[in-house]
């Protein structure tokens, strides 16, 4: 399964593992996390305490970096999902194939430390004063997974996160630049007053 450029990719929780292959988790959390640094700027991201209330988790499965074969799903039961005042939680039974119980191993012995989810993103605003995206609405998530390295906003995982922030970073420029424009004029039309003041005077 490739990576889906329409959805968003976020890892920012970590494994804790129990016996009898459970793995549980924050997959997601409501607090501002910086997703990368621009030009000396860091960019934030935060998601809403009610961006889940309306969103698709009806079929969540749990994959190895979102890709390859099914390990658990929602659907059998062998992965739960439920959100709190800290963010979307997961709970995970590891123990009902071998490929499972072998990524749960992976887990236990550090091999994969970090959780993963991609989801599509509904609605959202962005924050030009704290240069902070916030996610407001999330339509549907598809996956929650282990994964080896960080999702890295410069790389393919997380194309959509970098467009959107693209398009700000371009705004923000394009505001800048346009300030700077006005301040220039305002500065000549000020200095020829004072020099049209000067020749009136003499």
């Amino acid at each position: 399964m490739p990576i889906k450029k329409d959805r968003e990719y976020r890892n920012i929780g970590e494994f804790n593992t129990s016996e009898n292959y459970m793995v549980e988790g924050y997959a997601s959390t409501f607090e501002p996390y910086k997703l990368f640094e621009q030009d000396g700027v860091d960019y934030y991201e935060q998601i809403d305490r009610h961006a889940f209330d309306d969103a698709d988790m009806t079929d969540v499965v749990f994959l190895r970096d979102h890709t390859g074969r099914v390990l658990a799903r929602t659907k059998n039961g062998a992965v739960e999902l439920s959100i709190d005042d800290h963010g979307l939680h997961q709970r995970t039974n590891l123990g009902l194939t071998g490929a499972s119980r072998e990524m749960y191993e992976d887990i236990a012995t550090g091999n994969y430390q970090q959780m993963s989810f991609s989801f599509v993103v509904a609605d959202d605003r962005y924050d030009r004063n704290t240069h902070t995206r916030h996610i407001e609405k999330i339509s549907k998530v598809f996956d929650v997974s282990a994964v080896s390295f960080p999702a890295n906003p410069y790389t393919e995982i997380g194309v959509s996160a970098r467009d959107y922030f693209n398009g700000e970073i371009e705004a923000e420029k394009a505001e800048r630049l346009e300030c700077e424009r006005r301040e220039k004029a305002r500065k000549a039309l000020m200095l020829k007053v004072k020099i049209m003041r000067g020749e009136h005077g003499n």
